[in-house]
């Protein structure tokens, strides 16, 4: 819809909205949702008792310099908490850097099979998402390259990458951060980072460099999808700058205190990334026995290859049957693939046993 005379900046309206992972199916009394990447472990304890004790003074706005949980992030990954900026999950974050960054007459550049805000916020911004194609499903630094230009002001790539799951070496990120125009900012969008067994998300190149940022999320591994909540870390030019243009009280209190809490709870991040490692090799495993190849993922979730798109979509309605809500990605460039949430073993094991049926009565 549009108006004759009141009309939105440039970009706007070329923006396809956010689609996010559907929470229902047609079939089934019991609705299993695996198409959001959502811990199925839910949050910690210490999480669930800090978000509580924080409903107690509602009536108080929350810390505008997140203070604490920049301390309580900075030590456990040992960063500088001067150079962390929160926000309202990493989609705030990766919003304030095209708003900053980028405007009319700027590019904004990503992978083909990239997180779908990336091309949002860089219309909102009123600038140009230029695409870069990738490499069998991985980002491919010499097509980023190639597709930079005096206009390029932003590159943003996810390592590992959603929704392909897959993940690109240290030295080709380092490659990409060296190589690109002096005007450009690298943005690492580190979502998936904790499901990495000692990965810092690329923090180490942070620390020496002045173009590139990491974005983090609290939203996957620590189970606070629902309380909003993320973080950069940057050059401090570029935190100051966003700190500049964000809302004085973006993230609520109760999620503050949740997000803290959750951080320093090390022993359960760490269950949740052993419990995701093993269930996420088992259903790769199983799929791929039961026909249905996959890349080696990263992250918490599996991208099953069907034969073609049609299967793909009657394997989606199938699931659904079954009560199996997943993931379609015709919208990510990958219309023959379904993306599947790693859930817990009721979970995979279900979803493991009605690919295998449907695939059965593919060959029948």
């Amino acid at each position: 819809m549009s108006h004759k005379t009141i009309i939105p900046q440039p970009g706007i309206l070329q923006i396809s909205p956010y689609q996010a992972g559907k929470s229902a199916a047609f079939g089934g009394n019991r609705v299993t949702k695996l198409s959001s990447n959502e811990n199925p472990l839910g949050p910690s304890e210490a999480a669930k008792t800090a978000y509580i004790e924080a409903a107690q003074s509602l009536e108080l706005y929350p810390s505008s310099d997140h203070a604490s949980l920049r301390t309580a992030i900075g030590s456990v990954h040992g960063l500088d908490a001067g150079r962390i900026i929160c926000g309202a999950g990493s989609d705030e974050i990766i919003s304030l850097l095209c708003n900053s960054y980028a405007g009319p007459g700027d590019e904004v550049l990503y992978t083909e099979h990239g997180f779908a805000m990336y091309a949002i916020s860089a219309r909102a911004a009123g600038a140009t998402p230029v695409v870069a194609s990738e490499s069998n499903r991985h980002a491919d630094v010499d097509a980023l390259l190639a597709a930079c230009t005096e206009h390029t002001r932003l590159v943003f790539i996810a390592n590992p990458n959603n929704p392909t799951g897959t993940m690109i070496l240290a030295s080709e990120v380092e490659r990409l951060a060296e190589g690109l125009p002096p005007q450009a900012l690298l943005v690492l969008d580190g979502a998936y980072a904790e499901f990495v067994e000692g990965f810092d998300g690329h923090a180490a190149l942070v620390e020496t460099r002045d173009n590139v940022v990491m974005t983090r999320t609290f939203s996957k591994i620590y189970g606070l999808g629902g309380a909003r909540v993320g973080w950069g870390y940057g050059p401090a030019h570029v935190i100051d700058t966003l700190n500049r243009v964000r809302g004085p009280f973006n993230v609520s209190a109760a999620a503050l205190a949740a997000a803290e809490a959750a951080v320093q709870d090390g022993a359960y991040t760490a269950r949740c990334r052993s419990e995701n490692g093993k269930w996420r090799a088992w259903l790769r495993a199983s799929l791929a026995e039961a026909g249905l190849p996959s890349d080696q993922s990263h992250a918490n979730f599996i991208l099953p290859r069907f034969a073609d798109p049609a299967t793909a979509e009657a394997a989606d309605k199938y699931l659904q049957s079954r009560g199996l809500v997943v993931r379609a990605v015709a919208g990510y460039g990958l219309p023959e693939y379904l993306r599947i949430t790693i859930g817990d073993e009721i979970a995979c094991r279900a979803v493991a046993s009605s690919l295998a049926d449907f695939m059965k009565g593919t060959r029948a």
